[in-house]
Formats: C-alpha cells, structure tokens, sequence
C-alpha cells in the first residue's frame, strides 16, 4: 500500500471515531436532560407536601440523581477531551496526505520533464542523423524503420464544465486520473491528452478546430431533458440542447471518431451523435463523481493499449465491478450503423 493510502485510511479511521465520540457525547447529553427533568419532578413533589417521609424519600432522589449527573458530567469531559484529541489527529493525517500529494505531484512533474527532454534528445538525434545521411545510412534506415512501428497519435480532448451555480464535480481528479493512465499504458506518447476547463459555448468550436481531436470527452453535469451543462460568462449554468449539440458534431466529424459524455442522463445524446462518428458512450442516469472517474481512465488506458473499443468499454465496467461501484450498467456504448465495436482500434501501429 502507498504511503498516502496509508495516511488517508488512517484519516477515515479517525473520522469514524470522531463521529462515533460525537454521538457518545450527544447520548449522555440526554440523560443530564433526562435526570433534570427528574430533578425538577422530585422537587415538585417536595413543594407539594407535608409529608415527611414523601419529603425524605424525594431529597435522597434528588441527592441520587445529581450524583448521576456529576457522572455523567465527568464521562461528557472525558469524551470533549478524546474529540478535541481526535480532531487534532485528523488535522495531522490531513496534513500529511497534502504533503504527501505535493511529494507525488513534483515526482510526477520531474518524470514528465525527464520524458519531455528524452523525446527532445530523441528528435534531435534523428535530425543529425538525416543530416548525415551518406556516412550514417544503415543507422538512419534502421531509426525510420524502428518509427513506422510507433503507433498513430491520437488527440483526446477533455472538455469540463463545473458552473458555480451546479453540485461542485472533482473533474480535476477524474483528468489526472486518466492523464496517469494514459502515461502508464504501452502506447502513451501516441496519446495526446488535451483540456478545455470552464467550458463556454463560444469554447467549444474553437477547441475542436484547434485541435482537430480523435476522441472528444464532455465531463460535467447533464439535465434529465437531454441537455449538456455549459458555463455562461458569469460562470452559472447554460444549458446546451441535444440538437446543438448534434449540428455541432456533423460540423466537425472530419477526424473524430469518439465521443464520450461522462455525464449524468447522456444517453440520447450519445445515441443521437453515434449517427456521425464511429462510437459514442453516454450515461443512462446520473453517475456518481468515483463512478466517472474510474470508469474514463480504465477505458482510456485500455484503449492506449491498442485494445478495441469494445474492449476498453468491457474493461472499464469489469473495473466498477471490482471496486464495488455499482453503477457498471450505467455507461452505454453506441457504434454507427455497419460498423463492430470490436473492430474499431483507435490506436494502432501504422
């Protein structure tokens, strides 16, 4: 187990203890409640008789129950100090998992910029060489021949929408999620991952003409009447209908071949656009946040693979299975008419 998931089930351990201390004190709150209202009845009683054995017997349960009280006084302190203990714990395990994150998150950077440079290294080796085509000939032949074996590259474009206005989504996790498994997958510099965030409608054509995607990834909200939640230019919700949607894709299907709507009721408009590119996914009721993100990066993993999109549709829903996330009949894939799921291969060598 990594550090980090140590530390973050440390921290819902003590969450747990925390609510659980939390409804101890809550409890023995109501029997202080519980013994006053006795108090105030045994002196009532006092104030209404003359009796003195009634008199007696009512002062001893008054004595009675303010020992009570003493005690259960003395158990709430003790649960106050084991929560104030508690919430200093949870305060320390959430330091360490930001720390943690920070130490992954420069890791990552650092290996990013190793690849980065390694591929630069790399092109300018291939340069020279070409250069020096007539002293270097078997060594240029060999390279170009080693590069026709690199798969085609591929442009996925992650769009994301999270107005002000709308339950917050962790989109960010769900792009870095399928960012690390692109990076981890066998053809990983075939994959070109690009973003859009905040999407506005005016966002949308200019991406897709900018940078003419293969796959196009719609994550955010999505309305029961089979609309795409955009964001205005004040940042609240703006409602895109299934049909805009549908002429905005016949417009620019040249290159794309996948779009996936990682958002709740999707379906008919996944359905609807499978009409103009090869495959669609879509959702047939709301998907939850873990849901999404397990989901999109299995199924990007699997498909910079090389595997079908069939296969990556398969894997992604046996992976919500194995987590014990049941949402996998959720997500539903839609191919064009003539064409097989199994036989569409998105990444492939040339």
């Amino acid at each position: 187990m990594a550090q980090i998931d140590s530390y973050r089930s440390s921290l819902i351990s003590r969450q747990n203890e925390l609510s659980r201390l939390t409804s101890d004190k809550a409890k023995e709150q109501i029997k202080i409640a519980d013994l006053n209202k006795k108090i105030n009845s045994a002196s009532d009683a006092i104030r209404r008789t003359k009796t003195i054995s009634i008199i007696n017997s009512k002062s001893k349960e008054i004595e009675r129950y303010n020992k009570d009280i003493a005690n259960v006084t003395k158990k709430i302190a003790d649960l106050e100090s084991k929560i104030v203990k508690k919430n200093k714990e949870i305060v320390d395990y959430q330091k360490k998992i930001q720390n943690e994150q920070n130490s992954i998150d420069k890791k990552r950077k650092i290996e990013n910029d190793k690849l980065q440079k390694d591929q630069e290294r790399s092109l300018r080796t291939i340069n020279d060489t070409l250069n020096h085509h007539n002293t270097l000939h078997r060594t240029t032949f060999n390279e170009i021949q080693e590069l026709k074996k690199i798969p085609e590259k591929i442009t996925v474009l992650f769009l994301a929408s999270n107005p002000i206005d709308q339950a917050p989504l962790r989109l960010d996790e769900e792009a870095r999620s399928i960012t690390e498994m692109i990076r981890k997958a066998k053809h990983r510099d075939s994959v070109k991952f690009e973003s859009c965030w905040a999407l506005q409608t005016i966002d949308l054509l200019q991406a897709l003409n900018e940078y003419n995607p293969t796959i196009v990834h719609f994550s955010g909200h999505g309305s029961d009447n089979d609309e795409i939640v955009f964001q205005s230019q004040d940042g609240v919700t703006k409602l895109v209908k299934k049909e805009a949607l549908i002429q905005t894709m016949m417009a620019s299907s040249d290159n794309i071949r996948l779009v996936f709507f990682n958002t709740c009721f999707s379906k008919n408009q996944a359905e609807a656009i499978s009409q103009f590119v090869d495959a669609t996914i879509g959702m047939n009721t709301s998907i939850g946040d873990e849901a999404a993100r397990v989901f999109s990066s299995q199924f990007y993993s699997a498909i910079s693979f090389g595997l079908s999109v069939e296969k990556a549709f398969q894997q992604a829903k046996g992976l919500l299975m194995m987590e014990d996330i049941p949402e996998e009949n959720t997500p539903e894939l839609f191919i064009k008419p003539g064409l097989k799921a199994e036989e569409i291969i998105l990444v492939q060598p040339n």
